[in-house]
């Protein structure tokens, strides 16, 4: 038994150490555990291999400070009225293509697209204005387009025929048959005044991108271009508002959504928007449309002569335009004006060189003086005849060409 107990005590020992070694160890005051031994126990790192991918959480601390909005929509003043502005003249404005036809690989006629502009509504009975540049094949020789069509703001595509054109001015009107309502451009009534610095905003379809806005300010009015032919198109409006390939025809419209004017030509020397912009002033638009409208083309006034190109002019050295015939049944030929005439070695020749006190050197200033006035205007015009170089004037009143 004592052998017995002997036995025991040991097996009451090894329990007891068991027991000891199985026991949580404890922590000491500073927080670090350490075994039956009294050495520290390194901390073993809280391993879940069931726990899903922790999700990383972006501390908001380093961000860039947040900004009360002015209004509630987040938009200031300005920014709404653009807003507002497209909202109501997008409508009014459509996307023009000209159409070619054009034999495929397989000698079968294909219709493709020639060149693309934009234009705006003019009322509701079909009519369009763009540019006679994005109507035409060729403005200047009146060669119309094969086939033409108008794209509107719900993207419905109409055939459209070509009314009229002034390549002068760089009009054209365009008829389609709408299937629906259509809404026209709102213009300024005639008491309206454009001033440098007021907003300008241009929507049109640069590079195919159709009903694209772009805004800016007027940046100069009574701007002299040189248009189709050569000849200047006077009181253009400027603007930096950006216009680019395709923007041509489309409405150039102030704060209110009312036409400026039509958006006509760039200057750059890459053939991208450089921030300078013209477009045909509202006031020619207003007075060329409805004569288009009505006669198919635009009413022109003049003194009922036929005039030489430059050529003449530089042969004799003189600055002017030099006279080639005058009906005897016009008012130019009651005031004096008189064709060529071969007298011996020399030709008399009459030259234009003034009219109302403005010096006429070309054809171009000829136009420009004429443009604006209308049927029973009287005007003073100053001629000199060659070879004398004597200069007379003659009160002229202007009649319907």
């Amino acid at each position: 038994m004592a052998c017995d107990s002997k036995d025991a005590e040991p097996a009451k020992d090894n329990a007891a150490s068991k027991t000891e070694a199985s026991a949580p160890d404890e922590a000491n005051a500073d927080g670090t555990k350490t075994d039956v031994d009294g050495k520290p126990i390194a901390a073993k790192p809280d391993v879940k291999t069931d726990s899903p991918k922790a999700t990383p959480v972006i501390d908001p601390k380093p961000a860039t400070a947040k900004v009360e909005p002015v209004t509630a929509s987040a938009r200031t003043a300005d920014e709404q009225n653009s807003v507002d502005v497209f909202g109501a003249a997008a409508p009014a404005t459509v996307f023009v293509t000209q159409k070619a036809i054009v034999e495929d690989s397989t000698l079968r006629a294909e219709e493709v697209s020639a060149g693309t502009g934009s234009g705006f509504i003019w009322d509701d009975a079909g009519h369009i204005v763009t540019n006679c540049h994005v109507a035409l094949k060729d403005c200047e020789a009146g060669v119309k387009a094969p086939k033409l069509s108008v794209t509107l703001y719900d993207h419905s595509v109409l055939e459209a025929q070509v009314v009229g054109f002034d390549p002068s001015k760089d009009i054209a009107v365009l008829k389609v048959e709408p299937k629906g309502t259509l809404v026209p451009m709102r213009r300024p009534p005639e008491s309206y005044r454009l001033a440098v610095g007021q907003k300008a905003v241009a929507i049109g379809n640069p590079f195919g991108l159709d009903h694209s806005l772009t805004v800016g300010v007027v940046s100069a009015l009574g701007r002299e271009v040189k248009g189709i032919g050569n000849v200047t198109i006077k009181d253009m409006v400027q603007t930096d508002a950006a216009i680019n390939p395709g923007n041509s025809g489309g409405p150039l419209m102030d704060s209110s959504g009312q036409l400026l004017g039509m958006n006509t030509m760039i200057f750059s020397r890459s053939g991208s928007s450089a921030g300078i912009g013209f477009a045909v002033p509202y006031m020619s638009i207003e007075r060329v449309v409805p004569q288009i409208i009505k006669h198919g083309k635009p009413k022109r006034v003049g003194l009922g002569i036929n005039i030489f190109d430059a050529g003449m002019a530089r042969r004799f050295s003189v600055e002017g335009v030099a006279v080639k015939s005058v009906p005897r049944d016009t008012p130019a030929f009651k005031a004096g004006i008189r064709p060529p005439v071969q007298g011996g070695k020399e030709i008399q020749l009459d030259f234009i060189v003034g009219i109302d006190g403005t010096r006429i050197k070309n054809y171009d200033d000829l136009y420009s003086a004429l443009d604006g006035k209308t049927a029973g205007d009287t005007i003073k015009l100053s001629v000199m005849r060659m070879p004398d170089k004597d200069v007379f004037d003659a009160e002229i009143t202007l009649i319907d060409l």
